[in-house]
């Protein structure tokens, strides 16, 4: 999906950040809708279908995360969530009621447009993309169970692999370490130290420099994603 192809629409209630908002996408050929309220959000989705959804959780009628959640319910359209700083119930809540990422407030401008990239790029996935992923030396086939670094093969340990076949499937998309206990250890009670174990010795696999990833990234507080 290029950028001229791509509607977006920008759900803010301060008048300044949506003619930022605007003048930032419409630079990268986006296709802009604008919405000041919950309701209106809801309205233009019903209407004009975008192709993601830039929330700001601070609107002045509905609940931002419970927007969300009434977003996620009428479709899989991308969440994009803009959320204040030092907020991290709000971002996990967020990205656990089906959001697909989160962009700190103040943000720069090419942080902004990477992150709609990979929210773009999951949902183009998610539509049919085969269930593989490829990124310079890392190449995962889960048809085949198959990991590869360069031309080697990678060996895996069950939660290892479990752990990529999640990150994998959600390219692109944070996931909470909540997420992942819940679909590898299919507990959520579970101590988050083991996913952390576990996401450590992936990265010695995978990870050319596991001290620098480029690949698995670790979200503060939050939780991982792959890119």
């Amino acid at each position: 999906m290029t950028g001229a192809a791509a509607v977006i629409l920008i759900v803010e209630d301060e008048p300044p950040i949506r003619r930022l908002l605007r003048t930032t996408l419409a630079a990268h050929d986006y296709r802009v809708l604008e919405a000041g309220t919950g309701r209106e959000a809801m309205s233009a989705l019903r209407h004009h279908r975008p192709d993601l959804v830039l929330l700001d959780l601070g609107l002045p009628d509905i609940d931002g995360l419970e927007l969300v959640g009434r977003i996620r319910a009428v479709g899989p359209v991308p969440i994009v969530v803009l959320s204040s700083r030092g907020d991290e119930t709000a971002k996990v809540t967020a990205l656990d009621s089906g959001a697909d990422d989160y962009v700190t407030k103040p943000f720069g401008a090419d942080e902004l447009m990477a992150r709609i990239r990979a929210a773009l790029r999951h949902r183009l996935q998610q539509q049919g993309a085969e269930r593989g992923f490829t990124s310079d030396d890392l190449s995962v086939d889960l048809v085949r169970r198959l990991v590869r670094r360069g031309t080697d093969d990678v060996k895996l340990s069950p939660k290892e692999y479990d752990i990529l076949e999640q990150l994998v499937i959600h390219a692109g998309k944070v996931l909470t370490h909540r997420h992942l206990l819940r679909e590898v250890w299919r507990d959520e009670s579970v101590d988050p130290q083991y996913l952390r174990v576990y996401v450590r010795q992936l990265r010695q696999k995978i990870e050319a420099d596991p001290s620098t990833p480029r690949h698995v990234l670790t979200e503060p507080g939050i939780g991982y994603r792959l890119v």
